[in-house]
């Protein structure tokens, strides 16, 4: 890493011909990924990161340049460059650095960079083989294996400095199951800020042996039901209709930007008063947690809504500078090549205090989603759709049959008002969010839910 002794200097210079704040992100780290298809390794891929980025604000404004090139002669000449695009002759102010200390930790057992390339390998193969033998209908299958290691520090104007060792860890499997004509596909995935030690509670066998038993599951399942009826969200669907219904459009950016049905709205019921929302980068070893967002602000649990009442939205440094508002830990980048902007940590619903069996049992009829899949969302005006990858009937207040081919079409605030019930479980899901090109890895939860009337899709 860059010698410490260094930064104000580059700082400085970054603000010599004025600003109001500069900030160096540096990025060190080393990355392997392994992808099996159709039986077959096709590719090994390892990989090392080293950079450095320069940001300066001004007026609400950003400056920002990056470079690979760590000397202190290349980062001088970078804060020359950034200080000329600043229209002022009033140099800004650096203050004396200072180490920050973070309450959250995790414990990495077993750090992949350790682990033998073979040894990954096996657990593709191994995934590989698992699904396969569910069943002969299954033609195809995909895994993925991904990890790496991340060493930051983030040093600003203000005299703040934090340093944060990222390990993350993830495998994915889908599989493909034919019957004549008829083509069905389970996906899944496993991972987090975790290290390989995962795999011993959580092999990617087993998580292959989930998306072959889907996907077969679904090659039998009757065509989902069509029309407006009750929709029970399992804990095991995850959190992906609030991430994406809900939370990007509490992201501030977007919401300062008009690009938000929440966009003004705080102080205001907006959900059920049995719905309580938060973004928490403590928990963990969860996908999207960490010691320190890229700007050098403690991880935060940040409450968005509380009992229905939209509390506050997610931010970084300069929209939270444009508001006026304390920041809530979401500066997020995907590397020193990207400026940081808000983003989801872990986002979830909050259990309540329904017994999810009891949810079930008191509704006569309806939709069962145990997964969802992938969907669209408008920010603006909270319409959604999302498809459903196993979903059941409800019939008598129990599961029913498996239903294929089901979609759920709904707006954001609409069914976050409606939802009148809350179990006491909550379930995980993991991903990669995408947004204005950057990639973050981010975790959403749910408790059981029900929605007691949305649009589901699907044949009349």
């Amino acid at each position: 890493m860059f010698p410490k002794e260094e930064i104000p200097a580059i700082l400085k210079k970054a603000l010599s011909r004025g600003g109001d704040f500069a900030e160096l992100y540096f990025e060190t780290g080393e990355h392997s990924a392994i992808t099996l298809e159709d039986g077959r390794i096709e590719k090994v891929v390892t990989g090392k990161i080293r950079g450095v980025g320069l940001r300066v604000l001004i007026e609400g404004r950003t400056v920002y340049a990056y470079t690979n090139d760590l000397s202190c002669e290349s980062l001088q000449a970078l804060a020359g460059i950034v200080s000329r695009a600043i229209p002022q002759e009033s140099p800004g102010r650096v203050t004396v650095l200072s180490a920050l200390t973070s309450p959250v930790d995790f414990v990495i057992r077993k750090d992949p960079a350790s682990v033998d390339t073979q040894e990954k390998v096996a657990q593709v193969l191994a995934a590989d083989a698992a699904a396969r033998r569910i069943d002969p209908r299954v033609c195809q299958a995909g895994a993925v294996y991904a990890d790496s290691r991340k060493q930051v520090l983030i040093a600003n104007s203000l005299g703040e400095m934090a340093e944060d060792d990222r390990v993350s860890l993830m495998g994915r499997v889908q599989v493909v199951a034919r019957q004549g004509d008829t083509l069905q596909t389970g996906l899944e995935t496993t991972g987090g800020a975790v290290g390989f030690e995962l795999f011993d509670s959580d092999p990617l066998e087993e998580v292959a042996t989930r998306a072959a038993r889907r996907s077969v599951l679904m090659l039998d399942a009757a065509p989902a039901p069509a029309g407006r009826m009750p929709v029970i969200l399992s804990a095991e669907a995850g959190g992906t209709m609030i991430h994406e219904a809900v939370g990007h459009g509490l992201e501030m950016d977007l919401a300062q930007q008009g690009l938000s049905v929440y966009s003004g709205r705080t102080g205001e019921q907006i959900a059920s008063s049995a719905i309580t929302v938060v973004d928490d980068a403590t928990l963990p070893n969860r996908r999207g947690s960490f010691r320190f967002d890229d700007e050098a602000t403690v991880a935060e649990r940040t409450v968005l809504i509380e009992r229905g009442t939209l509390k506050g939205y997610m931010n970084d440094r300069l929209t939270a500078g444009k508001e006026g508002v304390p920041l809530t830990g979401n500066g997020r980048r995907e590397s020193y090549r990207c400026r940081p902007i808000p983003r989801m940590t872990n986002t979830m619903i909050l259990p309540g205090t329904d017994d999810p069996a009891a949810i079930l049992t008191s509704t006569p009829k309806g939709l069962f989603v145990v997964r969802m899949g992938g969907g669209q969302v408008n920010t603006v005006n909270g319409d959604f759709v999302f498809e459903v990858s196993e979903g059941y009937r409800i019939e008598s207040g129990q599961v029913g049959e498996p239903v294929r081919g089901a979609t759920l079409a709904g707006n954001g605030p609409d069914v976050l008002m409606q939802i009148d019930r809350v179990g006491s479980d909550l379930g995980y899901a993991i991903g990669t969010c995408g947004k204005d090109g950057q990639g973050a890895p981010v975790a959403d939860a749910q408790p059981t839910i029900r929605i007691p009337e949305i649009t589901v899709g699907g044949h009349v």
